[in-house]
């Protein structure tokens, strides 16, 4: 089997022929260290030379199946067709005008499409921007603007950028905050609901979240001076956490009470990755605010906030922008991709790839007890990692696994607040033979443990 990347035929495998790095690739990282800075790490010291499907091929000619998608990006494969085709048609006719001085029907293209496909059938409006972080910092400052309040709530465990604000509203340290303070002031922390990590259980975790949530902004913040709650449906960076069924409706319904602009941070959970358009949907959750990036454009920069139109209009003309800003050949790429996840249902797809790997690594978990929970949803599956017999997290034994995955030709990635968690994010698209056999390579690497 083959997939079409960038014009050539790339086999659609599993393939190891030299040492992982192999010369061409350490010979390029040598490189790396003298020309990028060292803040730059790297997950596989390989370099890429063509990808698509469900593979990534490097310089040295090894294939690796492909269980991360560039974070979540490349949801509908590298170098999918329709993507290709309208990126390079833009590229023909012009490369940018800023939409700030003369705009161009693919930006407003990219925003009707958001309109249509975002919760809600309430009329909305889009900006663009070019990353995840300037989305999330965009929609704080919106929600500001229509409140008139100053005060943003976010949550344990969450991830939202690495901007000066939205490194404040991120929970974790390191690597994201560690050395680049102060932050933004007027962020505040509460409890998310973790159900693997419920002091009293996952049963009681939703209400009793919830609860302390709601006292700590009504007696630590006032609830009227919060602006926006901001938070993940799914918490990607702090472990792929699905909070317990009933906290977001509970917050959401708290927010709506308040005048308190609701944000969903879908930067990660996105576009069909959870097997619906939007991870919120899940629980019916209609968000005031949406922020988007990451699968939204095959692999191309572009970021958005989409919302209810008189919360995006509260906006000054001119307040909102960028120079980049849904860049016409990122906002051709969007359509292309838009285009490819209803042509090939990639909901559908999302789903039969958690029908699939789900029950496999549920299997796994009962012969290799450092498993301690196996949770996600659709195309976005993880695995907690323990000191078997307990609650523990083992970020060493998840090193390992991810380490022997990566030797053997498997590329996948390693999350959670005590970076215990590995996390499998597929390509839509790929072939169920070879999601398998990646799964086949990570139950060696567990076995492997001893």
């Amino acid at each position: 089997m083959t997939e079409l990347s960038g014009g050539t035929a790339l086999p659609q495998e599993r393939r190891v022929v030299t040492a992982i790095p192999g010369p061409r690739s350490r010979e390029l990282m040598t490189r790396k260290q003298a020309a990028v800075a060292a803040g730059v790490g790297t997950v596989m010291p390989v370099f890429a030379a063509r990808a698509g499907g469900g593979v990534l091929e490097d310089v040295d000619g090894n294939s690796f199946i492909d269980l991360g998608s560039g974070i979540a990006v490349t949801s509908v494969g590298n170098s999918a067709e329709a993507v290709v085709r309208r990126a390079a048609a833009q590229l023909e006719l012009f490369t940018h005008t800023c939409v700030m001085v003369t705009p161009y029907e693919g930006y407003v293209e990219v925003c009707e499409e958001l309109a249509k496909l975002t919760p809600g059938d309430h009329a909305k409006r889009s900006a663009l921007f070019n990353s995840g972080a300037e989305a999330v910092e965009n929609a704080v400052k919106i929600a500001r603007s229509y409140t008139g309040r100053q005060a943003v709530v976010v949550f344990d465990h969450g991830y939202h950028g690495r901007t000066n604000l939205t490194m404040a509203l991120t929970a974790k340290n390191m690597p994201y905050k560690q050395g680049f303070g102060p932050f933004a002031p007027e962020v505040y922390r509460v409890p998310v609901a973790y159900p693997f990590r419920w002091p009293t259980g996952p049963e009681h975790c939703a209400e009793e979240a919830a609860a302390q949530a709601i006292d700590q902004i009504s007696k630590q913040v006032g609830a009227r001076n919060v602006a926006a709650i901001v938070i993940e449906p799914l918490l990607g960076e702090g472990g792929f956490i699905e909070p317990a069924r009933g906290f977001l409706p509970r917050i959401a319904e708290f927010a709506r009470d308040n005048g308190i602009v609701f944000v969903a941070d879908e930067i990660q959970s996105g576009f069909c990755r959870t097997g619906r358009w939007f991870a919120c949907e899940d629980e019916g959750i209609v968000p005031d605010l949406i922020t988007t990036a990451k699968g939204i454009a095959g692999g191309l920069p572009l970021a958005a906030v989409t919302g209810r139109a008189e919360i995006m209009d509260a906006v000054h003309s001119g307040g909102l922008g960028g120079t980049y800003g849904g860049n016409p050949v990122a906002c051709a790429a969007a359509l292309g991709a838009i285009e490819t996840m209803r042509e090939l249902d990639l909901n559908a797809k999302a789903r039969r790839i958690e029908e699939v790997m789900k029950p496999r690594l549920e299997k796994m978990a009962q012969r290799h007890g450092v498993i301690g929970e196996v949770r996600g949803r659709g195309a976005m599956i993880a695995v907690e990692l323990v000191r078997p017999g307990t609650k523990e997290p083992d970020p060493e034994a998840t090193a390992a696994v991810a380490r022997h995955c990566h030797q053997a030709g498997v590329l996948v990635l390693t999350t959670g607040t005590y970076g215990n968690v590995v996390r499998f994010l597929p390509p839509l698209v790929i072939g169920e033979d070879l999601l398998n056999e990646g799964l086949d390579v990570v139950e060696e690497a567990l076995a492997n443990l001893g």
